[in-house]
């Protein structure tokens, strides 16, 4: 039993150093390949070169989502939940109001938590009750996102929780940030191509990366709200612009002979 074991092991052994002897016979051929390929192309006249364009397209959002929230707090779950419903609805009304016609306003999250009392050495006591209820307000008119936060503030939200401005149509600024990086780096290319004393031949690779950066409202969150519900002032909201960017990398093979 022994021997057969001994015997298992050794085949095993040698299953391992051929498959690696294997990979590394690959990885060979490979590189033979690439540097043959090199080769040729250098022999040809032909190198390769690789080259990044870059670009940004400003564009003013055109919708906002404002998300607000009323918090209660009782000692009575059913106490906190039924103020927290009639605040609630009336801060829907008045958002609803205050937005104008096209606007969706939902609720966007609902929590119930109870407050604990620590002592050392003894069991956790719940104090009291907190129910939060949060409603989310998307709208075009930018014009109107100071008016919604304050017609909150004003019905008893007591929380801004969210405050972002998008673009719900955004193909065609991507396309044109797509076209601008793309233009940048086959220029580059052909810059590259004329120093060396030749020619784009063709492109042999392209990727792209692309990302959006979201405008900061110039805007203070709840204080500003309870200011303004205070005050009776208006809560001023800057918008700002997105910047969409694009990013663009092509490899492409150029004829280096003179």
């Amino acid at each position: 039993m022994k021997k057969l074991v001994t015997q298992g092991a050794a085949v095993a052994a040698l299953v391992l150093i051929f498959a690696a002897q294997h990979a590394a016979s690959a990885q060979g051929t490979t590189a033979s390949a690439q540097a043959a390929n090199d080769a040729a192309r250098a022999a040809a006249g032909m190198t390769r070169v690789v080259v990044t364009g870059d670009s940004l397209v400003q564009e003013r959002p055109d919708t906002a989502v404002v998300t607000v929230a009323v918090v209660t707090q009782n000692r009575s779950a059913l106490a906190a939940q039924q103020e927290n419903a009639t605040k609630t609805e009336a801060v829907v009304r008045a958002v609803r109001q205050a937005a104008g016609q096209g606007a969706e306003v939902e609720t966007s999250g609902y929590n119930l938590q109870p407050q604990y009392t620590y002592r050392e050495g003894q069991t956790p006591l719940i104090q009291s009750y907190v129910a939060q209820n949060s409603v989310t307000v998307t709208m075009s008119d930018l014009t109107k996102v100071g008016a919604v936060i304050d017609a909150a503030a004003t019905a008893g939200a007591n929380q801004v929780s969210g405050l972002s401005f998008t673009l719900r149509q955004d193909k065609a600024a991507r396309q044109r940030a797509l076209a601008e990086a793309t233009r940048e780096a086959l220029s580059k290319a052909q810059t590259l191509a004329t120093v060396l004393g030749g020619r784009v031949v063709r492109i042999v690779e392209v990727s792209e990366e692309g990302s959006v950066s979201r405008p900061i409202p110039v805007y203070k969150g709840e204080v500003m709200a309870m200011q303004a519900r205070d005050a009776q002032a208006p809560t001023p909201v800057e918008v700002g612009s997105l910047d969409i960017r694009s990013q663009v990398t092509l490899v492409a093979e150029v004829s280096t002979e003179r």
